[in-house]
């Protein structure tokens, strides 16, 4: 099968198993969505999920929360992982976005890559799913399933490798859906330790498949 078969057949079964994929971390605008996300690295949506909506009630704008204190910020997020460090990016990403962008999400990467706490993977989810924008955010479910599909070459061996040969073959329509197919794929069936390959619609395309065989 040639790459750009598999990426027609990976497209054609995610269209009709999944025509809708989108985050499941709850958010209501992109300042919560820009927080939700800083908090889900290394972290599980559903941990994420539990702590936001008392955190947005007690800080609903970058205002809010640019006049919070570290410590108080950190009793809203303290059970989620690396919390000090979480707790003090976000109240110093609030202090910058009322600082240099009068309290709104800013919409490019080079902005919001320089808020504190905020990198490539956080900037691209921001962007795609807030602004509709096609940015593929590359985490290691998207990074894993990539690589086992044969969407990406072994040479891709790091995130923004990923990101640019995804990015290169996918229409760009449906880049924004095809980011939450690749995440919720790995989270649901192609697991990183036990790939639910038996019950995977993707077998007849799965490079990874090819090679067990």
């Amino acid at each position: 099968m040639t790459k750009k078969q598999r990426y027609e057949a990976v497209i054609a079964y995610f269209s009709e198993a999944m025509p809708v994929a989108e985050t499941e971390l709850k958010y209501t605008d992109a300042w919560q969505l820009l927080v939700a996300v800083m908090l889900s690295a290394q972290c599980t949506d559903k941990r994420v999920n539990m702590v936001t909506p008392a955190l947005f009630r007690a800080y609903p704008t970058p205002a809010d929360m640019a006049a919070a204190t570290e410590r108080e910020v950190l009793e809203y997020v303290k059970s989620v992982s690396y919390p000090n460090s979480k707790s003090r990016h976000l109240v110093e990403a609030a202090r910058q976005l009322v600082g240099h962008f009068g309290g709104a999400v800013p919409q490019t990467l080079e902005e919001l890559t320089s808020l504190p706490g905020v990198g490539r993977k956080t900037a691209n989810v921001v962007m795609s799913v807030a602004f509709g924008q096609a940015r593929m955010a590359v985490d290691t479910h998207v990074f894993r399933v990539s690589h086992r599909l044969g969407l990406v070459s072994e040479k891709a061996s790091t995130p923004l490798a990923v990101e640019r040969e995804l990015v290169k073959h996918l229409p760009e329509a449906i880049i924004p859906r095809a980011h939450h197919w690749l995440i919720l794929h790995g989270r649901y069936v192609c697991k990183a330790l036990k790939p639910q390959c038996l019950e995977c619609g993707l077998h007849h395309a799965c490079a990874f498949n090819d090679k067990k065989s």
